[in-house]
């Protein structure tokens, strides 16, 4: 019996061996098929449309074990009617149906390689649509469209009496007059005079005061317009008055256009001063329906690298994230081509409910039609208490709808503005029921506590990154710079700022973007601040701001020091529910660039604030006063 036991541990021990053995031998096997998997080359004999040839192989590329794409150097058109169709809630976007060559969704270590290839695209399409996945990059490439999404025509006349003016349409524009009302005509695509601004074709960026100006006031309100209010206030539960279904209610077209001769059009009915002869309208249509096609769309992604990408266009943002992590872009270039004054049509890039790292460096950000970047998470508001753990939430603006508030044992905030900018409890995620775009249902692993209520507003703790934007240019566009709202780390050094709103704006946006984030932890180092708010806008260069007037702290830990600030006008920085704040080093002169818009201003103002110091400045302005102090606060003295 002793023999038999001792033969079948033998024989279990060899059993054991080969099975490890060729476990091994398996893995070796795996991994050498993948090392030597060589990568995929596309050449110019696609060029023509590469959408099909491109989007066979990313359908395979999991199968195949593809970790790399090239092109030949050259230029590739891309178009839709071959692509991938996608449904898409896009943060801060129109919610559409898509189309895409680039689908990289649930995929692992890809790199898509360019080697110096423009990629053209037509029509309503999202370049590259990136899902659940991970470790991704891009390099090497520039991304364009054939027809923009907007649309710009020069200044060529105007009459102050009879209050017209003209424009001259290039061939570069189509456009149809219907019923007294310019249509600009694009592939899958039109859009009318809604969201204009003027670009001055000199500085080929946005124009000296051009709030005067512009927008155009394109509607008025109907005489009647009662009976449409009367239909919203009168619904159960709360409406969106800016979503596209109600935002139009009661208003009809104010402006006509009449055509001149082919090309050349005239205005009339214009609300504000006449817009300069020799300056560039720029319009992309109504808000609501403008923003359809990002350049790279990003959804719970960790790990995404983009190098040395141009992005001369999109119809909205340049780079849009959600609920990713761990995001690099080197060398990402977002700027206008064609001898065009307008890169994207929105943000440059944007990144929602993101955490790990968001990391901007070596980027040009010029001439987009909205901010540099937003970095931000989203209030959703508690509209249903249900018993047990669960709440039932809702989406308040209508370009975040879908987005999903967590994943499961994120920390989530419970936040009341009106006591405090931060949450007075917290609770974490056991699972999430979204029932419709703009409603959803949240079980939370602890039972709730007994002051939640509705009307409050939930945040996700986690859902913040650190942030680093360096050696970065961020000039010629329209609105703000750098929009913070982390309480992560956030370092933004040797950065070039020329912009028409606010260089940086660290806001807590409640009441219409639902933007949720109070930014904490902010270096302001080694920047360059030039004539930035140029547009007409009475603000500061650098701003904290709330949504709710109160006097409640929503900043802390802010140092701004080593800066120089060479400005037209004189308010230079906006302080408000800020503790802990150090302004030093810094340089504050008047640029004479343009005349000044509000002679009467200080060149700092602190309100609703504790622990403001400021220390070894030099201020060369023009200002009456450099600092004011508001009523709440007791005086500073500036250094």
């Amino acid at each position: 019996m002793s023999i038999m036991n001792s033969e079948r541990k033998i024989h279990l021990k060899l059993l054991l061996y080969i099975s490890i053995i060729c476990g091994i031998l398996i893995n070796v096997g795996c991994f050498a098929k993948k090392d030597n998997t060589k990568p995929v080359v596309f050449n110019t004999d696609i060029a023509s449309d590469a959408t099909p040839f491109v989007l066979e192989k990313i359908l395979k590329a999991k199968e195949l074990l593809i970790s790399e794409i090239k092109f030949e150097k050259g230029i590739y058109h891309f178009y839709p009617d071959k692509g991938l169709e996608q449904f898409c809630y896009i943060s801060n976007h129109n919610d559409v149906v898509i189309k895409t060559a680039f689908p990289i969704f649930n995929m692992r270590n890809l790199m898509i390689d360019g080697q110096g290839s423009t990629f053209v695209f037509h029509g309503k399409m999202i370049p590259f649509l990136i899902d659940e996945s991970q470790d991704i990059s891009i390099k090497n490439l520039s991304i364009d469209w054939e027809i923009p999404f907007h649309s710009e025509a020069l200044v060529v006349a105007n009459n102050l009496e009879e209050r017209t003016f003209d424009l001259q349409i290039s061939d570069d524009y189509r456009y149809e007059i219907r019923n007294e009302q310019l249509y600009f005509i694009k592939e899958s695509y039109e859009h009318n005079l809604g969201q204009a601004i003027l670009y001055d074709p000199e500085r080929k960026a946005i124009a000296f005061n051009t709030e005067s100006y512009t927008p155009l006031t394109l509607y008025d309100y109907m005489s009647k317009k009662e009976i449409t209010e009367k239909v919203i206030s009168s619904y159960k539960y709360k409406l969106d008055p800016i979503a596209p279904s109600l935002r139009v209610l009661g208003k009809e077209f104010r402006l006509q256009v009449k055509e001149i001769k082919p090309g050349l059009v005239r205005i009339f009915n214009h609300g504000k001063e006449m817009p300069p002869i020799g300056k560039i309208l720029v319009c992309k249509g109504e808000q609501h329906l403008n923003r359809l096609a990002p350049a790279i769309r990003l959804t719970g992604t960790y790990g995404f690298e983009a190098t040395n990408v141009n992005i001369h266009h999109a119809g909205g943002m340049g780079v849009i994230a959600e609920n990713s992590a761990d995001l690099i872009l080197d060398n990402v270039n977002v700027t206008p081509s064609n001898g065009r004054m307008v890169s994207t049509t929105a943000d440059a890039t944007h990144f929602v409910g993101c955490r790990g790292k968001v990391v901007l460096k070596n980027c040009t950000f010029n001439n987009q039609l909205d901010d540099a970047t937003n970095v931000h998470g989203t209030y959703q508001e508690v509209v249903d208490l249900l018993g047990g753990n669960s709440i039932g939430v809702r989406m308040g603006h209508y370009q975040q709808q879908g987005f999903v508030v967590g994943k499961v044992n994120d920390t989530i905030g419970l936040v009341r503005l009106n006591e405090s900018f931060f949450p007075y409890d917290e609770l974490t995620i056991k699972s999430t029921q979204r029932l419709n775009s703009r409603y959803q249902i949240i079980t939370f692993n602890e039972a709730l506590p007994k002051d939640l209520k509705s009307g409050d507003l939930i945040e996700n703790l986690n859902g913040y990154p650190e942030v680093l934007v360096e050696n970065c240019n961020i000039s010629g566009n329209r609105a703000r710079g750098l929009l913070l709202s982390s309480p992560k780390k956030t370092v933004i050094k040797n950065n070039f700022f020329s912009t028409e709103m606010e260089a940086l704006l660290i806001p807590v946006e409640s009441g219409h973007w639902y933007e949720s984030g109070n930014g904490s932890n902010i270096t302001i180092e080694n920047n360059i601040f030039q004539d930035c708010n140029h547009s007409g806008y009475n603000r500061g260069v650098i701003r904290f701001v709330t949504d709710d007037d109160n006097e409640n702290i929503a900043f802390n830990n802010i140092k701004i020091r080593g800066n120089t600030f060479n400005h037209f006008d004189n308010l230079v920085l906006e302080i408000a529910n800020t503790n802990n704040l150090e302004f030093s080093n810094n340089t504050i002169s008047r640029s004479m660039t343009f005349p000044k818009l509000f002679n009467q201003n200080y060149a700092i103002t602190v309100k609703s604030s504790k622990n403001i110091q400021f220390n070894d400045n030099i201020y060369e302005g023009e200002a009456p006063l450099i600092l004011q102090t508001k009523s709440d606060m007791p005086k500073l003295v500036f250094n």
